[in-house]
């Protein structure tokens, strides 16, 4: 079965189209090695696909005849991605936060003085 069709068929990525892009973007390999969408896939491989910044490590146990629901997915396809990688999104998450709250909108007048202030100092 060729790659970008099993990562559509375990519901990875919604469409086969996008599944295609990242295999040609370099998202998707086969033990460290970019690889084109038209792979042919085997049982036992170990997959590593890049999507919102996790790199993902999948193990394919099963080559399914097409789409799966939810619920059966785990049958042919293994998780092993380590902990780590999440925990560095939850890092991502509060750097961003670090610089302005989520929420607070455009700068205001008075946010836009202060940096025009802080901006006339260093000058």
């Amino acid at each position: 079965m060729r790659i970008d069709k099993y990562l559509w068929c375990i519901r990875f990525y919604k469409t086969r189209s996008i599944a295609t892009e990242a295999c040609k973007k370099g998202h998707v390999k086969i033990n460290g090695d970019s690889i084109k969408p038209s792979k042919t896939v085997f049982s036992g491989e170990k997959l590593t696909v890049r999507k919102d910044q996790i790199n993902y490590q999948i193990q394919v146990l099963d080559l399914p005849t097409s789409r799966l629901g939810a619920k059966l997915v785990d049958l042919y396809r293994k998780d092993i991605t380590p902990p780590e990688e999440f925990e560095k999104l939850e890092l991502l998450k509060y750097s961003k936060d670090f610089y302005r709250k989520r929420g607070a909108g455009r700068p205001t007048k008075k946010d836009r003085r202060d940096i025009e202030d802080f901006s006339d100092d260093e000058n």
